[in-house]
């Protein structure tokens, strides 16, 4: 049956119907519907079922705060799950089905919950981990973890077949929203030459107020919608999107835009969806207000909606949501509905106003048209299952009073409005509670401040608290003007244009209907639809001692579903006060969060999927590598050579080869990947030392030092060598994943910390190449090729020194980490290649070989240098690893030093850094426990420690290990256990972590 009204529609045409389909069922509209609307055109009024207690829903609103209209949309690789119908455009082809059902959404098997409503109240899933761990673990979990998530994930074997980009733009002001406020505002704003970008997320202007009627001077407010567009659009400086919603507001004016492109074009070319990343001077939310839903028993079956929402199907799309309304309001606006509902034909029963004394001209308007007005009632309960059936009335106020029964098969409810202030409130802007409205409004006095102590944001129209037609154009110029004034123009002040809208009477704030219903209706009222939140739900909360708001939210889930609250939270922090006995401003709200609205994860990533979701950065030396047998590895965005294989070798054969032949002959490491920062500034030194655990201001040019850094918590996170190249600068060494963490940890210091110090910090890592030129052989290859003096008088251990190499422009830093005569050379990267193949011929006499990653590590295992990641895991700190000479005694502080002053980082029980040598000489498993005598709680055997590092040597023709252990450095000689996955106990004797060379003979030559 259809229920499309013949001359209603404003938004379709009739004459392109539109194909689409509903859980397999073929269905026509229009275009210019929403699914939403072709939906209920076709009577399918439930369209999908609630997440806790299976409830069949059907839409309550129509537009971004729908909280129950979530379907599945598109098929295969094109497959999007909880898409709201209100905000789909409805296109040829479309392919929809309903969500959280089994096995079919007219028969579910899950709505035997709402049967057992009683047994799940608010936290009972917190309530059911206090059992015994077995019965949590074998019978709760398994059930809750399959009813767990709302709607089908897209098949994860099926790649994305659309694409999305990220745009960047620039505005003096941006407004959002681009109703008749937020025309208004951007046409304020863009008459003094400021650079306007105006965004609208539907596909049409003008907001509501073509539907809610009135006119602006001598014009309908339709025709002065469509003169501002025009002039807008006119203008050069003055940007227009429709279907682009504003998603988020934070520091600095940047904002963030998500614009739903070709979604009702589906297979057009170009993206999909595109993000705007936005700066600008000032921002101005012109985003409306949101009606609100009123608790009433049974509020939630199909066909009970907001009053507005209602006027909108009927205006906008010509649907009549049923044929036999009931309106129950506590304000003038929902007789707008009335009214409007029977002028098209539809049978208004009655309208049940909360308020005892309803009245004023529209109350006067809908008698004279012959609707029935009951003041002082209210909605005692809505009967029906998957749709209206019956309505029971009784007194708002009192014990409710005699109930009369009502056969009907809609109701429109309205319990106020309320603006939409998320945006507003994303980048810090305070509310303020009008007693008047019942609502929260953004307090101009306390707006977002920007970095000048000014604010930056300016609230607009109904989202700014006004809702009268000619106090929002008003406000809306106002607030246009001040934009432009604060972005640095003069702006042409004048006054908004007449309106005529009819007065409205007072409002009457009610939280629930009957007010005081028995506990029986308060079950069956519901505040947060999505996630099955009732009035009874934070009543119980508000009992169990959660007086908190934000606490409340999460132990109800109230506002935390994919609508975040729109409809629900007013609504649910007024029951929490008044539960608690409080005033609404005391108990306040909860935290809005960017985004507004849903983004796709698509949208998120922009262009960043496939081969560049993270690109790979290659040395200059890795077509060279790759040409000559790398075995490859990540590290971090970069790829290493693990080792170079040869023709018949094993990479364990490669890499004893390389082990070998470093150690007696020669060997060369691309060291390019090693982070490398410039430091530099007049207050270069004392960051420096507040960065590093030892000090670096007294480093004198010319020479390194070892040094490392800890996070604010004592942790170690990085390590690596600091050369001083001048007074002013240095150049700080970091490992390959780290150079871009550290580059902005190192920021984030000096941006909020020590942004009055003279600093500056540049990430230099690919403009060198870096080779490390390794082993007994080293100093005669470079000497081969001439240049700079590199002997050791010249150039001691723990020094550098810019010259030629040969050809190259170079710097020889005397630095290893492999405990061998060892030389990094820094060439700029341009040379990098022709530099290695320099080094590569004239090592043939010398032995020269390349070796990888793998041999770089068992180098360093032998000499019992460290290596982050391996022997740090975020929860190790220096004095772990017996690095207490690195931390300096002189220095007041550093990042870090509060935090080793703690009781846990002083305890003398922490594991400390050990070598381990197997028994039978085995290789002992990477990342294995050591246990000791005694079990724990669980019976198992107590663990004192654990394997960071393990490698076979072939220079000792044995395993190697490091570890941490439990008093370790105490316990030399000592053999303990280390039981392997495989079923084995490995044995291994606790040694010194530097078995090779340790008197550091071979590095000093």
């Amino acid at each position: 049956m259809s229920t499309r009204l013949e001359k209603q529609g404003r938004l379709i045409d009739r004459s392109k119907q539109v194909s689409f389909t509903f859980n397999g069922t073929t269905m026509r509209g229009y275009e210019g519907d929403t699914l939403a609307s072709a939906l209920l055109a076709n009577d399918q009024m439930m369209m999908g079922r609630s997440f806790k207690y299976h409830r069949p829903r059907g839409v309550v609103a129509s537009g971004a705060e729908e909280p129950n209209a979530l379907v599945g949309l598109g098929e295969g690789s094109r497959y999007e799950p909880n898409q709201r119908a209100t905000t789909t455009e409805l296109f040829e082809g479309l392919t929809s089905s309903s969500q959280n059902h089994w096995p079919s959404l007219e028969f579910d098997v899950g709505a035997i919950n709402s049967s057992l409503s009683r047994f799940l109240p608010a936290g009972f899933y917190y309530k059911m981990f206090i059992h015994p761990q077995p019965f949590w673990k074998h019978v709760y979990e398994p059930i809750i973890r399959k009813s767990a998530g709302l709607g089908k994930a897209p098949d994860k074997e099926l790649k994305d077949a659309d694409t999305y980009e990220h745009f960047y733009a620039f505005a003096d002001v941006l407004v959002v929203g681009g109703g008749i406020a937020g025309l208004q505002a951007a046409k304020a704003a863009a008459k003094s030459g400021a650079k306007v970008l105006l965004l609208e997320q539907n596909a049409y202007w003008g907001g509501r107020a073509p539907v809610d009627g009135g006119t602006v001077g001598e014009q309908s407010t339709d025709a002065y919608i469509d003169q501002l567009v025009a002039e807008l659009d006119a203008m050069d400086n003055v940007t227009l999107r429709t279907r682009c919603m504003g998603a988020g507001v934070y520091d600095h004016g940047y904002a963030l835009g998500y614009e739903r492109v070709s979604d009702h074009v589906p297979g057009a070319q170009g993206p999909r969806h595109r993000l705007w990343r936005i700066r600008a001077k000032q921002i101005v939310t012109a985003t409306g207000a949101i009606e609100r839903p009123l608790s009433f028993a049974g509020n939630d079956v199909p066909g009970v909606m907001l009053a507005s929402a209602m006027r909108d199907y009927l205006v906008n799309w010509g649907i009549s949501s049923g044929q036999r309304v009931i309106v129950a309001t506590n304000n003038d606006d929902a007789y707008r509905t009335a009214i409007t509902l029977k002028k098209a034909g539809v049978d208004v029963l009655r309208v049940v106003d909360a308020r005892p004394n309803a009245g004023g001209a529209l109350a006067d308007e809908a008698r004279a048209l012959g609707i029935r007005v009951d003041p002082g009632k209210a909605i005692a309960k809505v009967k029906g299952g998957k749709r209206v059936k019956k309505v029971a009335i009784c007194n708002q106020e009192g014990v409710g009073g005699a109930r009369e029964e009502v056969s009907c098969d809609a109701v429109a409810m309205s319990g106020g409005w309320s603006p939409v202030v998320h945006l507003w409130s994303h980048c810090g802007g305070k509310l303020i509670w009008d007693e008047t409205q019942a609502h929260f409004r953004p307090d101009a006095a306390r707006p977002p401040l920007g970095s000048d102590g000014n604010g930056f944001v300016i609230a607009a129209g109904s989202a700014n608290g006004p809702l009268e037609l000619g106090s929002v154009l008003q406000d809306a110029q106002t607030a246009g003007e001040a934009a432009a004034n604060a972005a640095g123009f003069t702006p042409v002040t004048e006054n908004a244009p007449e309106c005529e809208t009819t007065a409205e009477n007072a409002m009457k704030a009610v939280w629930l209907m009957p007010e005081n219903a028995e506990i029986d209706l308060r079950m069956k009222s519901w505040l947060d639809y999505q996630n099955d939140v009732k009035v009874s739900d934070v009543q119980l909360a508000a009992r169990e001692g959660y007086e908190s708001v934000e606490h409340t939210k999460r132990y109800t889930t109230l506002g935390m579903a994919t609508d975040q609250g729109k409809l629900s939270n007013i609504n649910g922090l007024a029951t929490l006060a008044n539960a608690l006995g409080e005033e609404i401003p005391q108990v306040g709200t909860t935290t809005f969060r960017p985004p507004y609205h849903p983004i796709s994860m698509g949208a998120i990533g922009g262009e960043a999927r496939g081969a560049v979701f993270q690109p790979v950065r290659q040395t200059p030396i890795h077509g060279w590598s790759d040409d000559n047998g790398a075995d490859w590895e990540p590290v971090g965005q970069w790829r290493r050579p693990f080792a170079y294989v040869r023709s018949g070798e094993t990479v364990h054969d490669a890499v004893n080869r390389e082990v070998k032949n470093t150690r007696e002959h020669l060997g060369l490491l691309d060291a390019s990947t090693l982070g490398k920062l410039i430091v530099k500034g007049p207050d270069a030194g004392k960051f420096l030392d507040m960065m590093y655990t030892n000090m670096m201001s007294t480093l004198k040019v010319g020479k390194c030092r070892y040094g490392l850094m800890c996070s604010e918590n004592g942790f170690l996170m990085d390590d690596g060598v600091v050369a001083r190249i001048d007074e002013d600068t240095f150049l700080c060494h970091t490992t390959t994943g780290g150079a871009e963490r550290i580059h902005g940890h190192m920021e984030e210091w000096l941006q909020t910390e020590w942004w009055d110090w003279k600093v500056y910090v540049a990430n230099v890592t690919e403009q060198f190449a870096q080779v490390a030129v390794v082993g007994p052989n080293a100093r005669k290859v470079l000497e081969k090729l001439g240049g700079m003096d590199l002997s050791k008088e010249a150039l001691p251990f723990m020094e550098w020194r810019d010259g030629k190499i040969g050809a190259f422009d170079a710097r020889a830093y005397r630095i290893s980490f492999s405990g061998e005569l060892s030389y990094e050379i820094a060439v700029p990267a341009s040379q990098g290649l022709a530099f290695w193949n320099a080094l590569l011929e004239a090592g043939q006499e010398f032995g020269v070989m390349p070796y990888g990653t793998e041999t770089l590590h068992i180098l360093r295992a032998e000499k019992g240098f460290i290596m982050i990641g391996d022997e740090t895991d975020g929860t190790v700190i220096p004095q772990d690893l017996g690095l207490n000479w690195a931390i300096s005694k002189k220095k007041e502080d550093f990042l870090g030093k509060r935090a080793m002053e703690r009781t846990h980082m002083t305890d003398r029980n922490r594991w400390k850094l050990v070598g381990l040598e197997t028994v039978d000489g085995s290789v002992l498993p990477d990342g294995a426990y050591a246990v000791g005598e005694g079990v724990n709680a669980n019976g198992q055997r107590n663990m004192i420690g654990r394997v960071t590092s393990t490698y076979f040597s072939a220079n000792l023709n044995r395993g190697i290990a490091m570890g941490l252990v439990l008093h370790g450095p105490d316990r030399m000689g000592e053999v303990i256990e280390f039981p392997g996955t495989d079923g084995k106990i490995y044995k291994a004797k606790i040694v010194d972590p530097v078995i090779y060379d340790q008197e550091g003979k071979k590095q000093n030559v």
